[in-house]
């Protein structure tokens, strides 16, 4: 089951001009849209692969440098979609296809946030990263992708942040005043950014747990609350919001000692891991994150 359950994400509740700005945002080219449906399959021919991406070659080339970049690199260069393609599985293939489109997208300035260009990917990509070695350190149910939804829990900030920038003052004031920074947009614009990003995959036909996991990735109590009347549900969110806690609290630092936000206790006990393991994994992400720094190309 999936937090989707308790509540669908409706466009009609979001302000006219933001809605207008998400219905014309670009949409993923034809070539991972294709891709992605073929993932879909039990059986894909690696073939069907390669022609899906000779319709787009810089895609392609996309794909193949990240294949061989800091985070996704092999033991070895690969030189072919094909080589990539049998050396990492289908599975991660399509999360670097994924990540090959949104790091064009992620790489530019954002407005509103003060973001410079590359630093939402990087900000992206580590978080993706720590979902990840979160998942596998801890021994968590790896079902489901975590991956994708931590490398995609900011993009709403692409459409969102003409719009905080334009309402700057009012959003300061109430931060200012000890609101949180997506409660603060959700009270001057009527929405916030890990709405429209879900929105925005929603649109894309993700699926249901990872647009659950975008839209929810700030909001701890709302996770808490569904988890009590699911039975089986997914632990996505939780994931990815753990995993962006820490950057937020630590991004830019050198130690995460006296800067690290604590969660909840109770997504910490859904995770099974207590407070000296998160430090430990917090510890972790921020050698992550150095490195990614130093490597990730963000031309």
């Amino acid at each position: 089951m999936e937090l989707s359950e308790a509540k669908r994400l409706k466009e009609d509740n979001i302000p006219e001009n933001i809605r207008l700005k998400v219905s014309s945002f670009p949409s993923m080219p034809q070539a991972a849209v294709k891709l992605r449906n073929l993932f879909k399959k039990d059986d894909v021919p690696i073939d069907e692969i390669e022609n899906i991406l000779r319709q787009d070659p810089g895609f392609s080339a996309n794909i193949l440098r990240l294949a061989n970049s800091a985070h996704f690199g092999l033991s070895s260069k690969v030189g072919s979609l094909k080589q990539a393609v049998m050396l990492l599985g289908l599975k991660r293939f399509e999360q670097i296809a994924i990540s090959a489109y949104m790091n064009n997208t992620m790489d530019k300035p954002v407005e509103g946030y003060d973001l410079p260009p590359g630093i939402l990917w990087l900000h992206s990509i580590a978080v993706a990263t720590t979902a990840e070695a979160l998942a596998k350190f801890f021994k968590i149910d790896y079902s489901y992708d975590v991956f994708t939804p931590a490398l995609l829990h900011d993009m709403g900030k692409l459409i969102l942040g003409k719009f905080v920038k334009e309402e700057s003052k009012q959003i300061e004031s109430i931060v200012e005043r000890g609101e949180s920074l997506v409660r603060a947009e959700h009270m001057v614009l009527g929405t916030d950014h890990a709405e429209i990003g879900a929105l925005i995959l929603q649109n894309w036909s993700f699926p249901n747990d990872i647009v659950d996991a975008v839209r929810w990735h700030h909001d701890p109590e709302y996770i808490s609350t569904t988890y009590k009347r699911l039975k089986n549900p997914s632990i996505q969110s939780d994931i990815v919001y753990i995993s962006n806690l820490i950057f937020q609290s630590i991004g830019g630092s050198d130690s995460v000692d006296g800067k690290l936000s604590m969660p909840p206790s109770e997504v910490l006990e859904r995770l099974r891991i207590n407070l000296d393991q998160y430090k430990a994994l917090a510890e972790k992400a921020l050698i992550w994150l150095h490195k990614l720094s130093e490597n990730l190309s963000f031309e």
